[in-house]
C-alpha cells in the first residue's frame, strides 16, 4: 500500500494544474481582447507588464507553485520512502496543501499582499515543522 502522505503530495500537483489552467483561461482571452502580440523579441517583463493584474496574478502563483512546494515534495517523498508518511506527517502534509490553496485563491482574486504574506508564513511554518519531523527520522 503507498504512503499516506503521497496522496497530499498529489493533490499539490493537480492543485497546480488547475492554477495553469486558470492562468491560460484568463491570459489567452486578455491578449486577444487587448490585441497583445507575443512577440519573441521582446522581453517577458514587456509581455506581463501589458496584461491586467488580474490575469498576471494567476500566472504569478502558477509560478509561485513552482518554488517552495519543491520543498514539500522532496520532504513529503523522503518521508514516504523511509515509512514515516502517516499520522501527523500526513496531518502536516494536508494542512501545507491546504494553505496553499487557499493562498493561491488570495493571490489570483484580490492579492492582499499582508494577507496572502500571512498565509505564506502559515504554510511556511507547516513546511518546516514538517522537515524537522522528516530531519529527526533520518538522522
Amino acid at each position: 500500500m503507498p504512503s499516506p502522505i503521497l496522496q497530499p503530495v498529489i493533490a499539490l500537483v493537480l492543485w497546480s494544474f488547475v492554477m495553469w489552467a486558470w492562468l491560460y483561461a484568463t491570459r489567452i482571452p486578455a491578449m486577444i481582447r487587448l490585441k497583445i502580440p507575443a512577440d519573441p523579441r521582446k522581453p517577458n517583463s514587456a509581455f506581463t507588464d501589458s496584461l491586467p493584474p488580474q490575469v498576471r496574478w494567476k500566472a504569478d502563483n502558477y509560478n509561485h507553485l513552482m518554488e517552495q512546494p519543491t520543498l514539500f515534495y522532496a520532504v513529503a517523498l523522503t518521508l514516504a520512502l523511509i515509512g514515516q508518511g502517516g499520522g501527523l506527517n500526513g496531518w502536516l502534509a494536508w494542512n501545507y496543501v491546504a494553505v496553499r490553496v487557499v493562498h493561491s485563491l488570495v493571490q489570483a482574486n484580490l492579492n492582499i499582499i499582508l494577507l496572502r504574506f500571512s498565509i505564506f508564513m502559515v504554510g511556511s511554518l507547516v513546511l518546516l515543522a514538517l522537515t524537522v519531523r522528516a530531519a529527526m527520522a533520518v538522522f
